[in-house]
């Protein structure tokens, strides 16, 4: 399930270039004074008066936080080891949870992840199931994108389709909008390998998975 993110006319800002999302992790310029003009003139519309005491700041501390969270840390390689007695083990790594951004609403989600995988003789390092995580968050996202993208990275680097990811979302974007359903759940699984052919190997990645539920 994906959408097509509307591109802005090029000509909406002369000579600013205009970014597309893509399936890869993102290398955004972010314009940090420009950000904070448009956060200063959004206050004005909402009938604030941004140079009062409360808000005199706060154009400069959101952009900042716009720059780092667009900006997560590139260096997020996957590291690999060899473990001959891991061959054919069953690895889950859960509680993975990261926060993200709804494209559609530019809301916050916060996605509670669990990843696995069937170790053959190569396990990965498992700090980096975070940091991967972190890198595919860190954009204007869909927990479904999000999902499949988090499985791909994690195929590429052990080499093995044998993968499955679980997501538990909960959005802003119908929590504290629209119909305003504060204790809905979304849930998202991509499996592949023996994950996808093996309903014996899929049900024990759900139940472990599962056992530290939705957020």
């Amino acid at each position: 399930m994906t959408t097509d993110a509307v591109r802005p006319s090029d000509t909406a800002h002369p000579g600013r270039a205009v970014s597309q999302p893509t399936d890869d992790v993102p290398g955004p310029t972010i314009d940090t004074p420009y950000v904070i003009m448009l956060v200063r003139e959004l206050l004005i519309a909402l009938g604030e008066d941004p140079s009062r005491a409360g808000l005199l700041d706060t154009p400069s501390r959101v952009a900042a936080w716009w720059r780092d969270f667009l900006s997560p840390d590139p260096s997020a390689m996957a590291t690999c080891f060899t473990e001959t007695l891991a061959s054919d083990q069953l690895v889950v790594v859960g509680g993975l949870s990261v926060w993200s951004l709804c494209e559609h609403h530019m809301l916050p989600m916060k996605l509670d992840t669990h990843v696995g995988y069937l170790a053959d003789g190569t396990v990965l390092g498992l700090s980096k199931f975070g940091r991967i995580a972190q890198r595919y968050a860190g954009r204007l996202q869909m927990q479904e994108r999000f999902t499949r993208q988090l499985a791909d990275a994690v195929v590429a680097a052990i080499g093995s389709e044998d993968v499955a990811v679980a997501v538990h979302g909960v959005h802003l974007c119908m929590s504290m909008r629209g119909v305003r359903m504060e204790t809905a759940r979304t849930s998202t699984v991509q499996a592949g390998g023996r994950f996808r052919t093996d309903p014996l190997l899929s049900q024990q990645f759900l139940t472990l998975a599962g056992r530290r539920g939705a957020p």
